[in-house]
């Protein structure tokens, strides 16, 4: 079962625009370690998903995670080879807008070097620049 909202209001959304830093979630709240944005961009439920299997595989069942980001936005594309017109293209997946400073994924409960192993794999994933940040400087 894919990331995505179970309802919207609207099927179809605009674009909108990507600028500034986050406002918001740019803290490590929940566990000891996070996986931080340094750039802006769309991320598919798909990348999600494969980030936090490899996060979890890592970390073979101890501890915790935490998933900071959902994907509600709803990108749409034409289909290939079709004239200009005729309205927008049905809905192509999800995706969540990431700005830089937003904290992704969180871990608790394993030491700091699986915690890092797991976060440089799920960074690996990542189409932007990530960096590692703790709640509490080592």
């Amino acid at each position: 079962m894919p990331l995505m909202p179970a309802k919207v209001k609207f099927r179809k959304s605009h674009r909108g625009v990507n600028r500034g830093v986050a406002q918001r979630g740019q803290n490590v709240s929940f566990g000891e370690y996070g996986l931080q944005a340094m750039e802006h961009c769309w991320l598919s439920n798909k990348i999600i998903e494969a980030a936090r299997i490899a996060i979890t595989r890592t970390m073979k069942r101890r501890g915790k995670v935490w998933i900071r980001i959902f994907p509600h936005k709803s990108y749409t594309k034409k289909p290939l080879e079709t004239r200009m017109g005729k309205g927008k293209g049905p809905v192509e997946g999800w995706v969540a807008v990431i700005k830089p400073g937003t904290v992704m994924f969180e871990l608790d409960g394993v030491p700091f070097g699986i915690a890092q192993q797991a976060l440089r794999l799920a960074a690996t994933k990542m189409p932007i620049k990530t960096k590692l940040i703790a709640r509490h400087n080592h």
